[in-house]
């Protein structure tokens, strides 16, 4: 049988312990706390990272993050003021600044992003609906205008592919007076929905959208007219391609033309120059020796005959047998 001294000793030393490890709780680097009792709010807010002393099982402690938080809320289909309907994705950025406001208000990080999805989707829908297409999809400091060195085909196409400010199927290449823009819209938006989120002890850093698109039903037409317009845009860039090709086909057949004209020209005025000095070498040759020269030329034209693939048939009193005929 068990001694019942260190039964009782082992359940005191347990609840010890238990109180003990109760007793303290600690608060790490980024985490603040606040520490209640009943449901009351105690102490704190704890902000300092350290070990703390509580009441064990009657005082409960609230850890909250103070770093920077992320919220992203879900994409809208809002109307803009030119009744272009839209999906608009916004992200934001927040932090608990008042730890026992926040627990009192919201509780927890979850119904903190419950009450940021109301004010800033009201926002969000309040700016939109109030706001042009082009002003929330491109910078009032935006320039419109295509670099010199562009073709008007060639900038067309360029603003068809970046959408002109970040939005799909914005191919207008028409510029457009930007009077606000979307920085301005972003901010304005940050300073409508961060005067709402202080009595829940949080502070709105920054708010952001993400992405614009359109809607589905207008999606398809958008892209079909895209579409549309990259075909028309290269069918403009081969007519001009063709027109260049042709042209400079051209140019190449005048200018070779030219050079042949040129060539052939210079060759008859060669030739005519070498023909008149070979007339006058044989002339000068047959006026110093007419024998002579009247020897040498029938000579060449005995060597220039084939030996088997000619027969000649001349009479004894032939001249061309004349020098043959004085051979010993």
């Amino acid at each position: 049988m068990k001694n019942p001294r260190l039964i009782t000793l082992a359940a005191v030393l347990a609840a010890v312990l238990f109180v003990g490890m109760g007793s303290f709780f600690i608060v790490r680097e980024g985490q603040q706390a606040i520490v209640t009792q009943f449901g009351k709010p105690l102490a704190g807010p704890f902000s300092e990272a350290g070990l703390y002393f509580k009441l064990p099982l009657i005082q409960e402690v609230h850890l909250f993050d103070k770093r920077i938080l992320k919220w992203d809320g879900r994409p809208n289909e809002i109307p803009t003021r030119d009744k272009k309907y839209i999906w608009v994705d916004t992200t934001a950025r927040w932090r608990i600044t008042d730890p026992l406001r926040f627990l009192q208000t919201v509780a927890n990080e979850t119904g903190a992003a419950s009450r940021l999805d109301d004010i800033i989707d009201s926002v969000v829908r309040d700016m939109v609906s109030s706001n042009l297409l082009v002003e929330l999809v491109r910078s009032a400091s935006w320039d419109p205008s295509p670099p010199k060195d562009l073709t008007l085909a060639q900038s067309m196409l360029t603003s068809a592919e970046t959408g002109g400010g970040g939005m799909v199927g914005d191919t207008s290449t028409e510029p457009v007076d930007v009077k606000v823009g979307r920085e301005k819209i972003t901010r304005h938006m940050l300073a409508e929905a961060a005067k709402l989120t202080p009595q829940y002890g949080i502070e709105l850093i920054d708010v952001q959208i993400k992405r614009i698109n359109y809607v589905e039903s207008v999606q398809k037409r958008v892209f079909e007219r895209m579409i549309s317009e990259r075909k028309r845009i290269a069918s403009l860039l081969r007519s001009e391609g063709e027109g260049e090709k042709r042209r400079i086909l051209g140019t190449m057949e005048k200018e070779l033309a030219r050079i042949r004209s040129e060539a052939y020209k210079q060759a008859q005025e060669i030739r005519g120059q070498g023909d008149g000095q070979a007339t006058q070498i044989y002339g000068q040759a047959f006026g110093r020796d007419p024998q002579f020269y009247a020897l040498f030329k029938t000579l060449e034209t005995y060597g220039g005959l084939p030996e088997d693939k000619l027969d000649l048939i001349l009479s004894t009193d032939s001249e061309y047998l004349r020098y043959l005929k004085r051979v010993p």
